[in-house]
């Protein structure tokens, strides 16, 4: 034997003894607590009928318009109010009827279609047309909706304003100031140009105006303006097609109204016109400024999954013990899910953001006239990215969002969306028995939440929902950003707070609507309300005595007018949409409606735009479920609320609601007189608003049992013993910080 084949053989003599030790070391070791364990994903592809666009679906949609309709198309980021573009495309979500005969009748995947909607200004009457368009990937039809949808064409007057529009409007206004050198210089500091001018809406007082009223403020780079008004508000009228026509046709400044900015020059240069001066704002000093006036301190607490996250997502679909939900996000109309199950039983088709109502008060034209219907402005649109660990914690999964809108190009909101499980830090439930028998029982509250933040002009929505390890899901909006001032003048503050040496905080109002296609246990439901009463009877046991004794007053509701309660107005304490169906315990099988909202009031109904927000008239209104009846609202309610294109009111006929499907249409919200402490921003403490969807006798035991989070050990057991107590395992499990990525953020991308 020589040295060679020796030396071979020493090699694989000692391989063998190195695996055999590896093998005898690890024999019987548990997997490491630090082992990424993922969930069991369901990957069937169905919840796709529901998805948002992709990117390149919206440019097929593009291209096949551009070449089917035989008229010049201009991209909308460059359009003129006289020229034909595409405004915005869409996904068209399937009839429901057609939906649930794929996912549970075994049928044929309906087709898969856009929404498209295109600004004709270059017609002999100017129009607002939608149109389906499909199947996708490869279009080859398109067909007209619009008669169909809004019973005839769109007046063109109602289409909300595209960025192009505000452009020229900002450029009218600059040569319009220039024509008031002196009176700027010495009110305010400024030659124009650094001042900003925030629009209201809607833009007059009936039907075909287009007059908006816009405020200004000085403009100091790197914070908000919104704190900073100058007293000075222009009435621009932009209805015209042709944008050499548009005018200035009044100004407003410290109580006085002008005709032009040449009067308002006139008057002060002849020692006609009270000016307050204002100085300039500096960055350091500037209301609206929110760099941190203190350096970092210690980090604070952290959240993360020590064996990676326990939900699944695949496609536009997310799963979590039980829970599995279609989202996606409209954008106009902002986050919408689909076909929501619990335990793989559908609970809601459609839980869908309608609209976020702003109203104003004031003693100056902009502030008084103001009623925001972010809608109009997009709600989905201007959801941008999330900041990793504050809008949402570090660990969350991010998800990008598409959209199509002013362009012929799509864009992308990167990590628009997030999806984490939250441990709300308070039990679920739990008891400490001290009596009888001694034990502990509990589970901690964990909840999947799915969170965007749109930023609407000032004010920023954090949209919540949550779902819950009972089978409860939440739905909670909190508003937080720059609330909108005027200029503090004459009886200012019957309208708000002084919150700046010239800043008045006006009164507003922030009311939103959801809608909640509720199908429980079917889609045949019927709407059942309890309240309790006090009833006074003779003691059974001491007849010469008295007791009051609360007893329950259970009704079925008949019909829409029956189910329509009036906003701020007493509803019954439990509202539920129950199934003909029962549980163990012979009740129906039900979900119950709980609302939390302290909201102002409502319009008055004699105001000639009220329709338009009529769906505001209700903190909850149940309706039977039409396919024509798909929205509460448009975004052409904006622009001419008062001849609205949809009016809620008319949803609302006395049709019964006894075994049919329903839809519940659920209004919160708040009333914000500002103070001091909205300076820089109004926080999120005190301004959540929302609802919960509860079982209601619709399981036979609370779900929550079956949670592989439960804790339970008794006096006799060693509750330090990680076999005993999954909360002893903690300490070990802790270990497993995980690897963070490096915080990115991209959100001005899109602006």
């Amino acid at each position: 034997m020589n040295v060679k084949t020796v030396l071979i053989l020493l090699v694989v003599a000692l391989a063998t003894i190195f695996a055999l030790v590896c093998v005898l070391l690890t024999r019987g070791r548990a997997p490491s607590p630090c082992q990424h364990r993922p969930p069991a994903q369901e990957d069937s592809g169905d919840s796709l009928v529901f998805a948002d666009l992709t990117p390149e679906e919206m440019v097929q949609v593009v291209r096949y318009l551009q070449g089917h309709l035989g008229v010049q198309l201009v991209d909308a980021s460059r359009a003129k109010p006289s020229d034909n573009c595409v405004a915005s495309v869409d996904v068209q979500v399937p009839p429901k009827a057609e939906v649930l005969r794929f996912l549970d009748g075994g049928g044929t995947r309906p087709p898969r279609e856009a929404l498209a909607v295109l600004y004709f200004g270059n017609q002999a009457e100017p129009n607002v047309t939608e149109y389906v368009v499909g199947p996708l990937p490869t279009p080859v039809y398109h067909r007209d909706v619009t008669v169909q949808k809004y019973g005839g064409k769109v007046p063109y007057h109602r289409r909300p304003v595209t960025g192009k529009e505000y452009v020229d409007i900002d450029a009218l206004i600059q040569r319009e100031l220039s024509k008031a050198p002196r009176f700027l210089a010495a009110c305010c500091q400024s030659d124009g140009t650094d001042l900003a001018a925030l629009t209201t809406a809607p833009r007059g007082f009936k039907s075909g105006d287009r007059m908006t009223w816009f405020v200004l403020f000085h403009n100091v780079a790197g914070t908000g303006y919104f704190l900073s008004p100058v007293g000075l508000e222009v009435l621009v009228d932009h209805g015209d097609l042709q944008v050499s026509q548009w005018r200035l046709r009044q100004v407003f400044y410290n109580g006085q109204y002008f005709a032009s900015t040449g009067e308002l020059e006139s008057k002060f240069v002849a020692n006609l016109l009270e000016v307050v001066k204002i100085e300039k704002p500096q960055a350091e000093t500037v209301l609206g400024s929110l760099r941190p006036q203190r350096p970092p301190g210690s980090p604070g607490p952290l959240q993360y999954e020590p064996q990676g996250p326990r939900y699944s997502i695949t496609d536009n679909r997310v799963t979590f013990q039980g829970w599995s939900i279609a989202f996606g996000m409209n954008l106009n109309s902002g986050p919408r899910f689909f076909d929501i199950r619990y335990r793989g039983e559908r609970i809601v088709y459609e839980l869908s953001l309608q609209e976020a109502l702003a109203m104003y008060g004031s003693n100056c034209p902009g502030g008084m006239s103001t009623r925001y219907l972010d809608g109009s402005f997009g709600i989905g649109r201007f959801a941008y990215e999330l900041v990793r660990g504050l809008d949402c914690p570090y660990t969350a999964t991010y998800v990008d969002r598409h959209y199509l809108a002013e362009s012929d190009t799509p864009k992308t909101n990167q990590k628009s969306l997030c999806i984490f499980e939250h441990d709300t830090a308070i039990p679920l439930r739990r008891h400490f028995s001290d009596s009888q028998s001694f034990y502990y029982g509990g589970l901690r509250k964990n909840t999947l939440v799915i969170r965007a933040i749109s930023t609407l002009i000032n004010y920023d929505y954090v949209w919540d929902f949550m779902f819950h390890g009972n089978g409860a899901m939440e739905v909670r909006v909190h508003a937080t950003g720059y609330i909108s001032t005027s200029f503090l003048h004459g009886q200012g503050t019957n309208y708000g707070n002084r919150v700046g040496p010239h800043t008045l905080g006006t009164i507003h109002l922030h009311h939103i609507h959801y809608k909640v296609d509720l199908d429980v246990d079917g889609q045949l439901n019927s709407v059942e309300t309890q309240d309790m009463e006090y009833k006074l009877v003779k003691a059974p046991w001491s007849m010469e005595n008295t007791i009051e004794r609360p007893q329950l007053r259970r009704e079925r509701l008949e019909n829409e007018d029956k189910a329509a309660f009036p906003l701020n107005a007493r509803m019954p304490r439990y509202v539920s949409f129950a199934s003909s169906k029962t549980n163990k315990w012979g009740h129906p099988r039900s979900y119950r409606i709980q609302i939390i909202s302290f909201a102002g009031q409502h319009l008055p109904v004699s105001s000639p735009m009220e329709r338009s927000i009529s769906w505001g008239r209700y903190q909850l209104a149940v309706t039977r479920r039409k396919e024509e009846e798909p929205t509460s609202t448009s975004v052409y309610n904006q622009n001419d609320p008062w001849t609205p294109t949809v009016a809620f009111a008319d949803f609302i006929n006395n049709e019964t609601i006894i075994n049919k499907d329903l839809v519940a249409w659920i209004s919160v919200g708040f009333l914000h007189v500002p103070h001091a402490e909205d300076v820089p921003n109004t926080v999120t403490v005190g301004t959540g608003v929302g609802f919960f969807l509860r079982p209601y006798n619709y399981f036979d035991k609370d779900p929550s049992v079956d949670s592989p989070d439960g804790v339970y050990f008794s006096k006799g057991q060693d509750a330090g013993d990680c076999k005993n107590n999954p909360l002893a395992c903690l300490p070990t499990t802790a270990t497993c910080a995980p690897q963070l990525p490096p915080f990115h953020y991209g959100g001005f991308l899109n602006l």
